[in-house]
């Protein structure tokens, strides 16, 4: 049994949400303070039976911002289930909640209560004249199918009433991202490790040698003189405080002798290669997330071997704190493959690249407006070769475009490495303050990733920076029969939106840069790489290019053949090379190409 869609009206910052889900591992991403920490606590309102009902009863700053609680409304979060069908146990839960085959809903409401609807009715209670204490929450289930959740008004009764008792066979785990594992793992109601211990079912035999173990041990340390000792004394000093009306007698063992109290004492003995058997409390914060996680997927594993569970699911918040990168993708790429669902939030790009689109839920900042949340996957412009293109192009290093609030696409490393220092140096403007990544796809396939930036994608600005020619480096050193024209050179200009800028140089970004108020910072990185005579001809063009007018025949000529000696030496050193020396002498920059700084000028409106 899987959640497939979830349905949020007006709880906190999310005032529409209407996602499926298609993964068994869905990754909810965005920027801070975009929701995501409401998605997953939404879920919880819904389905926890561990979750006190006194969140349930909203407070004002609960409710979506642009309602008028002066007027009747409602918060409404539905859960829609599928791929029960078969399960008996899967199936008793949710008795009563199906609205068809292989589909079912269960959903939370907090509105005004029936008495109130009624007063409202019968028009002895104006709808300005409600309380909170008119309102109250429920949990419905089922309903008619042909009356969508999404569509569902506050003044609508559709379902049956679901008790809690009913929810407890789904179990709903929810780890923060704060959590404190050690305390967790010594608490016994909050223990994994006592939860698998009890799911192993250990027999009454085995049981009864274990309390026999402890027995005996107790007996064999009370032997000793010392600890006999200090019982009595404790003893002693219990009375000399109390009186002999209330003295106890006080004895010094390992655990009370009941199988139950043996349970609370064992914990997790590790061994590496450096010790043996000893404490997680010696451990990293990091390797502990793990040891929790991983002794919680095997208590969810015998679970769902032993055929008790009527489903179950982890919400993760930012499952990477404190992970090595390696360790994110591997856990990602885990909690994928497992027989039952994960729903988690994240900003680490390790976890996006090892993703796949089917399974991101994205949420965008949109400003004055609610928060957006899109599934990627539902992108009709997106054909499905070319969101499998997108899994292999996101990796770490791209994936950062689905975090960032505005993007800069450009085509490889150089312009990378250069554009930002270029931009502070000569409008004063830091791209990454200004929330603008700037993300090198290594190619001129734009138009893919351009369908990324949509309504129904990545409602975000994002801007298209290109040479002229679009052709990709490696076609430098192709014969022209071997290429295709058409392939290298698409057309950009019909991927512009009201997302989707293009703005493209007239000839490549190395010419671009060849104008008088860079050849300082060109002559400089041309010097250091080792090219002295390309480094006296750039230096001597700044000199060169003052005797002609700008714009005038002789000062493009000029400028022309300079362009064409940094394009060269460029090429000689290695584009990215050559822009990395070239960032490092950025002092000397005085110019920003045209294009460019159209560019940055629309994302910043």
């Amino acid at each position: 049994m899987k959640i497939s869609r979830l349905v949020i009206k007006n709880y906190r910052s999310l005032k529409d949400v209407d996602v499926s889900f298609a993964e068994n591992a869905t990754a909810i991403i965005g920027e801070n303070n975009t929701g995501k920490s409401n998605f997953l606590h939404a879920i919880r309102l819904c389905l926890d039976v561990n979750l006190s009902s006194t969140y349930r009863s909203l407070l004002p700053h609960d409710v979506h911002s642009s309602v008028d609680q002066k007027r009747p409304f409602q918060v409404l979060i539905g859960v829609e289930f599928s791929d029960f069908e078969g399960n008996v146990n899967q199936e008793a839960l949710l008795h009563g909640s199906q609205i068809n085959e292989d589909r079912a809903r269960i959903f939370y409401r907090y509105r005004p209560k029936p008495v109130a609807r009624a007063e409202l009715d019968a028009g002895n209670l104006q709808e300005d004249q409600l309380t909170r204490d008119d309102y109250r929450w429920e949990i419905y289930g089922g309903g008619d199918e042909g009356v969508d959740l999404a569509d569902l008004t506050w003044d609508q009764d559709i379902g049956a009433s679901i008790r809690f008792e009913d929810l407890q066979s789904y179990l709903v785990v929810f780890l923060t991202d704060l959590r404190d594992v050690e305390t967790d793992l010594k608490n016994i109601r909050n223990s994994p490790l006592a939860k698998l211990i009890k799911a192993n079912e250990i027999s009454e035999e085995e049981q009864a040698a274990l309390v026999d173990v402890f027995s005996g041990a107790n007996t064999e340390i009370e032997k000793s003189p010392t600890i006999k000792a200090i019982g009595k004394s404790i003893a002693k000093s219990i009375e000399d405080a109390v009186g002999p009306a209330f003295q106890i007698g006080v004895d010094v063992g390992l655990t009370e002798p009941t199988f139950h109290s043996i349970v609370r004492s064992l914990k997790l003995l590790l061994t590496n290669g450096a010790a043996e058997k000893f404490d997680p409390s010696l451990n990293g914060l990091g390797l502990n997330n793990i040891l929790y996680i991983s002794i919680l997927i095997e208590y969810f594993n015998k679970r769902v071997g032993q055929n008790k569970s009527a489903g179950q699911i982890i919400l993760f918040e930012e499952p990477e704190a404190h992970l090595h990168p390696q360790i994110q993708m591997t856990l990602y790429t885990t909690l994928r493959d497992l027989q039952f669902q994960s729903i988690l939030t994240t900003h680490s790009t390790h976890i996006t690249a090892q993703a796949k689109i089917a399974s991101f839920v994205s949420m965008t900042n949109c400003g004055a407006n609610p928060t957006s949340v899109t599934t990627l996957s539902k992108n009709s412009d997106l054909k499905p070769n070319e969101r499998e293109d997108l899994e292999r192009f996101l990796d770490a290093t791209k994936s950062d475009l689905l975090y960032a609030r505005k993007v800069m696409l450009v085509e490889g490393p150089s312009e990378l490495f250069l554009i930002p220092p270029l931009v502070k140096k000569v409008r004063g403007i830091d791209l990454e303050r200004e929330g603008i990544s700037v993300v090198a796809i290594h190619g001129v396939h734009f138009d893919i990733y351009a369908k990324l930036f949509s309504k129904k994608g990545l409602p975000k600005k994002c801007a298209i920076v290109a040479d002229a020619d679009l052709e990709p480096n490696d076609m430098e050193e192709v014969e022209d029969e071997d290429i295709d024209v058409e392939l290298i050179r698409p057309d950009l200009q019909a991927l512009a939106s009201d997302y989707v800028g293009i703005f493209l140089g007239e000839t490549t970004f190395e010419r671009e840069l060849a104008y008088r108020g860079n050849l300082l910072m060109l002559s400089e990185a041309a010097g250091e790489l080792g090219a002295p005579v390309i480094s006296k001809k750039l230096k001597g063009g700044h000199d060169h290019l003052q005797a002609f007018e700008s714009g005038t025949p002789e000062y493009i000529a000029v400028q022309n053949k300079l362009g064409a000696s940094t394009l060269n030496t460029a090429k000689r050193f290695g584009k990215a090379r050559f822009a990395q020396v070239a960032s490092r002498k950025i002092g000397h920059a005085e110019f920003l190409p045209k294009y460019i700084d159209e560019a940055v000028t629309w994302l910043l409106q």
